[in-house]
């Protein structure tokens, strides 16, 4: 998986637990495809305050994921689901 595809991932989890500018920022840069300059410009900052947010961000993020395992967690529970049952599985990913 690349290095987008991921981030995108693990902020769908852990996006609650970054700042309000941090979420600003990933999301313009990531969801909008925003320049880190677009953003600067938009937010009134410098390119540098927009990239050190975007960076911590991810770097909380991969933090998030290393402590709490939520996507690799996720990603071992379906595969437990798909050797059962199919009435079961459909029940259970409905949950998840």
């Amino acid at each position: 998986m690349d290095h987008r595809s991921y981030m995108i991932i693990l902020y769908d989890y852990y996006k609650e637990l970054l700042t309000t500018k941090q979420q600003q920022y990933f999301e313009g840069y990531y969801f909008e495809n925003e320049s880190l300059q677009e953003l600067s410009e938009n937010y009134e900052v410098s390119r540098n305050a927009v990239h050190k947010q975007v960076k911590d961000a991810e770097d909380k993020l991969v933090e998030y994921e290393k402590k709490l395992g939520l996507y690799q967690k996720r990603i071992k529970i379906l595969q437990i689901i798909d050797s059962m049952d199919e009435k079961i599985k459909e029940q259970i990913e409905i949950l998840i």
